[in-house]
């Protein structure tokens, strides 16, 4: 595993973050709802596993290319956060 970057929900993934990966990213900022009491966003993290990117939200999404080239959205069931 190769440790990535890690952004702010909402803002523009920094430029190591693939292309492919980048408008489930922003469809997943877009699902969040907004928080009226100035809570502070959750944030990415983007991690290289067998070479392939996955970026993880701190609330448990996931936004990974599997091997196959398809872009994926899951929810890790054992995220405390979920």
């Amino acid at each position: 595993m190769q440790l990535g970057t890690r952004w702010t929900s909402g803002d523009e993934p920094p430029a190591a973050v693939p292309a492919p990966l980048r408008p489930q990213i922003a469809a997943v900022d877009r699902a969040l709802p907004t928080d009226d009491l100035g809570q502070p966003r959750p944030r990415w993290t983007l991690t290289f596993l067998e070479g392939r990117p996955i970026a993880e939200l701190d609330t448990g999404v996931i936004v990974e290319l599997t091997a196959e080239g398809e872009v994926v959205v899951r929810h890790d069931d054992e995220d405390e956060f979920g």
